[in-house]
């Protein structure tokens, strides 16, 4: 039996990506193990997938001063230890990482037992722990073409994210039936994410009366963030968070509204999505959202506006632009080698472990 070792913690986007190859690994006859940290919040993700999973010791890498940096280290190195005696008891024939610091040990331990390893990397910028992995690497994948210029030459493979297929299955009837809405009108779906997308949602309400008269519109504006002056507002649903009926949802809207977190935007390039892309701006974090948007951009899968130019009129003929447009949009991102990376990665995976 084929065997693989997926790590990969920290925050939700460093372990989604996992979870979505997890399919095509069962069709594929792979026996997968995961390996993530002790308490970390993907053995909670993992849990319900039925995998083994194996906790290690992690620290954090930090950029800053902090009284962990003088212990974590010696996390790291115990993690070291305890991940390169699961690489001899498990003999993965490749390990797949998704990054966050609990990989780092886990790639490196790799390369000393010599099994091959493949890295994603979402964002724009690498993240100082793939960074650290880089030379451990046997390939790396990225989501967008201008990470390539910034990876090991021979090594870097643009692939896209791996996003779960399901969200393909959604029924766009359903979709309305859930939000209680018509067949008369074109859906916005609204996702303004739980940080950070008071601005959006700000904005998005603001324009409503308008939007209305042309749309439905169903924001998912995030948890404590629902507007009550409006809840009975004909055409206009509100929710604070949605999980088994996002795949109706996407089924049932023509454009979308969103943050440009490098998951989120991938997710709408796999379902072909005509989207406006409102990034969180620089000064609210290290700047990646805007990268990730004008990427999308320029390859013609994305209108893009920032959060400091909008007007309440530019935001409504932007929209109404998207909407005119959006056969444009799709046949782009249908014509994108990024909009299928399950079968990509699992192609790497298979080129790779032959190897």
């Amino acid at each position: 039996m084929k065997k693989i070792v997926l790590t990969g913690g920290g925050t939700a986007g460093h372990v989604t990506p996992n979870i979505a190859l997890l399919p095509a690994l069962r069709a594929g006859g792979y026996d997968i193990q995961y390996i993530g940290s002790y308490n970390g919040m993907e053995a909670a993700l993992i849990a319900d997938y039925d995998i083994p999973y194996h906790g290690i010791s992690s620290g954090k890498l930090r950029r800053y001063f902090d009284l962990k940096n003088f212990t974590d280290p010696f996390r790291v190195i115990k993690g070291f230890f305890e991940a390169k005696k699961l690489m001899k008891e498990l003999c993965p024939d490749v390990v797949f990482s998704k990054g966050g610091f609990v990989s780092v040990p886990v790639v490196i331990a790799a390369k000393r037992c010599k099994v091959p390893v493949i890295i994603h990397e979402s964002d724009m910028t690498p993240g100082l722990a793939n960074k650290l992995c880089f030379s451990s690497a046997t390939r790396i994948c990225c989501n967008f073409p201008e990470t390539e210029e910034k990876l090991p030459a021979g090594k870097a493979v643009l692939t896209g994210s791996p996003i779960r297929s399901e969200l393909k299955d959604g029924n766009a009837e359903e979709g309305r039936r859930f939000c209680g809405i018509g067949s008369d009108k074109p859906v916005i779906l609204v996702m303004g994410g739980s940080l950070g997308a008071a601005n959006v949602n700000a904005a998005v309400r603001r324009i409503l009366p308008e939007l209305l008269k042309e749309y439905y519109v169903v924001h998912l504006c995030g948890k404590g963030k629902l507007d009550t002056s409006l809840t009975d507002t004909p055409g206009y649903v509100q929710f604070e968070y949605i999980k088994d009926e996002l795949k109706d949802l996407f089924a049932m809207c023509e454009l979308v509204i969103s943050r440009a977190g490098a998951n989120a935007i991938c997710e709408l390039l796999y379902l072909n999505k005509p989207n406006l892309l409102i990034p969180l701006s620089k000064e609210a974090s290290r700047g990646d959202q805007v990268l990730n948007a004008r990427s999308f951009e320029k390859q013609g899968f994305s209108k893009v506006l920032e959060e400091e130019e909008i007007t309440d009129e530019l935001l409504i003929r932007t929209v109404r632009d998207l909407h005119a447009d959006r056969d444009t949009y799709i046949k782009a991102m249908q014509n994108s080698s990024q909009s299928d990376a399950v079968s990509t990665v699992m192609n790497l995976l298979e080129e790779v472990r032959r190897k």
